[in-house]
């Protein structure tokens, strides 16, 4: 499997951006019914959620937080070689949606800029990918930037993805940093493909006629452009894959319970992510949760996290664990530190890209 250590490669920040409006899961009452809300509730953590108007995009999102940490930072932007976006909501089916964000930053032309098309392990592969690029000493600052309006993409009548979904972006700094360490681990299981999927609106199924909703159980109505998730499959592979995966990256590179200051995975149900914590000996009171406030954020939901227990809260390093884990089959983990200090306070905006409705003559 892949794994081993990122050198010379430092995370010097991060800052994560939401939209203003929010949206209680108790307004499901109606839709759902106060009985199943509840439960849901009481399984997944959820209590409310921000959610994106219809003209902001997870790029507008992650653009507000890129500007507020290279400004926090003091970066010249000629001084960013690199930028990686990753979303499975982009801008545009082309081009590329990092290509806008380079645009709109105003960053300079000798740099790399490419989408990763990956949602709940997003944050952990982006790291890699980015720190990968840097480790030759010819890249010496990369923005590692990302976010999904899944809101826009789950029918407002299906009860199992309606209300756990969250819009959010982020913008994580980082340098290359003679010294520094990250240890990592990625996994994929390809096989489970259709546990998480969209079914229809790209390439595959171009000629369905799916596109209106229809019943596929009690409290589940959607149509073929709309996030299918199967509950059972992926609750079986992330309380079996995920517990086992961080056993064996904690014992490969020495991490203790002692090692590390936040346990910051992705968020995806508070039931399972005390059940993971559990099975891999990890203390409760170092487990991060964001997904009461924001819901399952997708791909930001780590970087969300960790700026939510120390945006403008703390000072000093802290060292983070980080596992992403979900849609793909995918998984995997980081350990990574950070300068508290350097980890914003959660932005609120309602800002878009004006120019972004292009009309194409």
């Amino acid at each position: 499997m892949p794994k081993g250590i990122l050198h010379n490669v430092a995370v010097k920040g991060m800052a994560c951006a939401v939209p203003k409006t929010v949206v209680h899961t108790t307004d499901s009452f109606a839709t759902f019914g106060e009985e199943n809300v509840v439960k849901f509730m009481k399984m997944t953590g959820v209590e409310q959620r921000h959610v994106a108007s219809d003209k902001q995009t997870a790029s507008d999102l992650a653009f507000v937080a890129a500007q507020e940490l290279i400004k926090h930072l003091n970066w010249d932007k000629d001084s960013i070689d690199g930028i990686i976006f990753v979303t499975q909501g982009p801008d545009y089916p082309c081009p590329a949606t990092a290509c806008v964000l380079h645009g709109r930053l105003g960053l300079k032309k000798e740099c790399i800029a490419f989408d990763v098309n990956l949602g709940c392990s997003g944050f952990v592969y982006g790291l890699y990918i980015a720190g990968s690029m840097m480790q030759s000493g010819d890249t010496k600052r990369f923005l590692l930037m990302g976010g999904d309006t899944s809101t826009k993409g789950v029918s407002p009548y299906d009860r199992s993805a309606a209300m756990l979904f969250g819009d959010s972006g982020f913008a994580t700094a980082l340098e290359y940093t003679e010294g520094a360490q990250i240890p990592f681990c990625y996994y994929s299981d390809g096989t489970g493909y259709k546990s998480i999927i969209t079914p229809a609106g790209a390439c595959r199924n171009r000629d369905t006629s799916s596109r209106e909703r229809r019943e596929f159980g009690e409290g589940i109505i959607r149509s073929d452009y709309e996030l299918y998730m199967n509950g059972a499959e992926v609750f079986d592979f992330t309380i079996n894959e995920v517990p086992a995966m961080l056993k064996k990256f904690m014992e490969e590179f020495q991490i203790s319970q002692d090692s590390f200051d936040l346990f910051a995975p992705h968020q995806a149900n508070v039931f399972m992510l005390k059940h993971i914590a559990k099975k891999a000996k990890i203390p409760l009171e170092k487990l991060g949760i964001s997904m009461d406030r924001y819901g399952n954020t997708s791909v930001t939901s780590i970087p969300l996290t960790i700026c939510d227990a120390y945006g403008g809260k703390e000072t000093g390093t802290k060292r983070i664990l980080a596992p992403g884990f979900g849609i793909g089959l995918s998984w995997g983990s980081n350990y990574f530190e950070v300068l508290a200090e350097n980890c914003l306070p959660i932005i609120e905006t309602d800002d878009y890209f004006e120019d972004g409705g292009i009309a194409v003559d």
